[in-house]
């Protein structure tokens, strides 16, 4: 899909922040540092829309983007970041499992994972969470281009495993760098925003 427009619309903490409106909603999840702004960015064709860090946690709210006014992409705080408080982590937790369990224009949750290195606890268990809730899940295993091309089989074999992906659910191997996986994760949105 060729991006046009994209804007931030609003850091929300809680329901009533949410935009309104009724536009078909992509959630982004995945552990903190593994890429997820990278892949915002790269997916709209922009360097700093959505900001990147070398330092895990900058993510602390619910960040709504609308892409070519037809969707919003909703970048929530990594997980499994060990350095914030019990307190805090707990807050975030309550504040996404609000968003993905009673936001009706949510249609799916891209969950990121690097490719390189089999999935987290964390990983597994947000996979879980989404699955039980009955989300559906485009999983984007980024880092692609960190791999050589002969090995992409044998690490997407991991990730499906650990993850025990559902059969409605995707797997797209990316790159943020190469690009590689752009048309791939577009295509996998564009069909869970118009189901």
């Amino acid at each position: 899909m060729k991006v046009t427009k994209s804007d931030i619309v609003i850091s929300a903490v809680k329901p009533e922040q949410y935009p309104s409106g009724g536009l078909p909603e992509i959630a982004l999840a995945g552990r903190s540092n593994v890429g997820k702004s990278s892949f915002i960015n790269s997916l709209i064709n922009r360097k700093n829309l959505a900001r990147t860090s070398s330092k895990p946690g900058k993510t602390q709210t619910l960040n709504f983007y609308i892409i070519n006014d037809m969707l919003h992409f909703v970048d929530v705080p990594g997980y499994g970041f060990a350095k914030v408080s019990k307190t805090e982590r707990e807050a975030w937790g309550r504040m996404i499992e609000t968003y993905i369990t009673m936001r009706e224009e949510l249609k799916a949750v891209v969950q990121i994972v690097d490719l390189r290195h089999k999935p987290s606890v964390d990983d597994v268990n947000m996979y879980e969470f989404l699955k039980y809730y009955g989300v559906p899940v485009i999983v984007i295993a980024t880092k692609a281009d960190k791999i050589p091309k002969g090995k992409w089989e044998k690490h997407a074999k991991v990730v499906k495993q650990t993850l025990d992906i559902a059969p409605s659910d995707e797997l797209v191997l990316f790159s943020s760098e190469t690009k590689k996986g752009k048309d791939e994760a577009w295509n996998a949105i564009l069909a869970k925003i118009n189901k």
